[in-house]
């Protein structure tokens, strides 16, 4: 299948829920963003909002922060788990505990036991008697002190270990940080076991292909926890185009082929004939009304996807060196209709309720007298000040005066605008 770029673009934005609009509501729409979203990638820093928290508002109507939490603590249709940290659904338990068995085995983590076995075993027989345990539970002085990116006690390494191979569950989450809990009380019983190595690679390989879209199968190995030579990726490729799980893809302007679920050559067609799917209908704005600010963890635009679909060079500087930083600490992109046409700084100041604007760089300074983009961006903010909780927006950073002058006139009975 031949498409072009703005084909690929909308349906990778489109099949993540995020073009041309919002089309889920609520917490039953959280439920569904996150099935759709294939994963939802957990983060702490809450600099203006969790990350997880940006793609969910970026998506929902009606969104809160720590929606996810409800959908996955409280009523267990979630789980949370890996190295790369991310929310899954429930019924999928039995493939990743294929992985968690992979950890297990692996010469790492097991080296991790037997390096901590009495502090691992002391976790093991006290999950066995409590309800729930989180390391805090643990004072330092009661430990034995180790030098690890997991913690500085041994306890806070045994209970990653029997969480990591499947052991224990994350039971809820308390100010971030993980409350544990034996799996026997977290999963359905149903649930607690292993598919066959060959289905959980089969569905775990087809997944890695839902969430990017349109892939490469890149990282095979890594969603794997095993090894798989590019042969072998190959040769699994060629199976199920074959079979007809996939379709091949070669978009205008890139090189190489890549592919994509057969289930979404519908939509791809629609798409290359310059249509909507009738599925993505928007519940109320599109994105060319309003636009949408994207968390920096958003598969879309993270680890160098942006440049590839949108031509917009994104980096999340928030490890990066303050004075290497060419944006902000935490600069958003923000998607008008199809493209990512800027992004802004920001930073919420809980006890004054105050979000500030840290900064905004328009990728095209035409935008900075586009008076269509003005309104789109002051609706998209007025959103996303709500989502936030805050009361009062500070504008003074915005160097464009139209932008700045637009955002000031929206003095709402809930905000006060700074200018």
């Amino acid at each position: 299948m031949d498409i072009s770029g703005q084909t690929a673009r909308r349906f990778v934005l489109g099949r993540q829920g995020l073009w041309p609009g919002r089309r889920w509501q609520g917490l039953a729409g959280t439920d569904r963003a996150m099935r759709t979203m294939e994963h939802l990638q957990l983060d702490p820093l809450a600099i203006m909002a969790r990350a997880q928290d940006l793609m969910l508002h970026s998506r929902v109507i009606d969104a809160h922060p720590d929606d996810w939490q409800i959908q996955t603590y409280e009523r267990r249709r979630f789980f949370e788990w890996g190295g790369w940290l991310a929310v899954r659904p429930m019924t999928e338990l039995p493939y990743w505990r294929v992985l968690m068995r992979r950890e297990r085995e692996s010469g790492r983590w097991g080296a991790l036991a037997d390096e901590h076995a009495g502090a691992i075993a002391e976790m093991r027989d006290i999950l066995h008697r409590r309800k729930e345990v989180a390391n805090r539970d643990f004072a330092m002085g009661d430990r034995t002190r180790v030098d690890h990116y997991r913690g500085r006690k041994d306890s806070a390494i045994a209970l990653h270990y029997l969480w990591r191979t499947g052991e224990v569950m994350i039971s809820r989450r308390e100010r971030f940080e993980r409350v544990y809990a034996a799996s026997s009380r977290v999963a359905p019983k149903r649930l607690l076991h292993e598919a066959s190595d060959a289905e959980a690679d089969e569905f775990l390989l087809r997944k890695h292909v839902a969430f990017e879209g349109i892939s490469r199968l890149a990282g095979a190995a890594s969603s794997l926890e095993r090894p798989m030579p590019p042969s072998d990726v190959r040769a699994w490729l060629e199976q199920r185009v074959g079979d007809g799980t996939l379709v091949e893809v070669r978009v205008e302007g890139w090189t190489g082929p890549r592919w994509a679920l057969a289930s979404d050559a519908a939509a791809l067609r629609t798409l290359e004939r310059g249509r909507v799917p009738r599925a993505w209908t928007p519940l109320d704005t599109t994105t060319e009304e309003e636009t949408t600010f994207l968390s920096p963890l958003d598969v879309v635009s993270a680890r160098g996807r942006a440049k590839p679909l949108f031509g917009f060079d994104y980096t999340w500087e928030v490890y990066t060196p303050a004075s290497k930083r060419r944006f902000g600490y935490y600069a958003l992109p923000v998607l008008w209709g199809d493209g990512l046409v800027a992004r802004f700084d920001g930073r919420l100041d809980r006890t004054t309720r105050t979000l500030h604007i840290l900064g905004l760089w328009l990728e095209d300074e035409a935008l900075a007298t586009d008076e269509a983009f003005h309104e789109a961006f002051a609706r998209g903010m007025t959103r996303y000040r709500r989502f936030l909780d805050a009361d009062r927006l500070e504008v003074t950073a915005v160097t464009y005066p139209a932008i700045r002058r637009r955002l000031a006139s929206d003095r709402a009975d809930d905000l006060e605008v700074a200018s």
